[in-house]
């Protein structure tokens, strides 16, 4: 992780503030994508998720986390670096 730049959790194990971060964005998509729903093959529940979270989730409001990046820069930038070192 350290090597990829990416910070771990701040959690420890078992604790229950691991998982905040990945449920709170995790609730509505379930709520308004899956729940009660039955998907024909794992393709189409992947597909829906996916533009399901596109639509929810704002890929370019900025991140102290991320060095004050959207989601779409901080990407961006990690693609660079990595090519950079390559």
């Amino acid at each position: 992780m350290r090597e990829a730049g990416i910070g771990p959790s701040t959690g420890s194990i078992a604790s229950p503030w691991d998982d905040a971060a990945t449920e709170s964005p995790m609730g509505p998509v379930e709520a308004g994508c899956v729940r009660a729903r039955a998907f024909e093959t794992r393709g189409q529940a992947a597909s829906e998720i996916s533009d399901c979270i596109g639509c929810s989730c704002n890929g370019v409001r900025i991140h102290s986390a991320l060095g004050h990046l959207g989601p779409e820069g901080f990407e961006a930038r990690h693609a660079q670096e990595a090519a950079s070192a390559a």
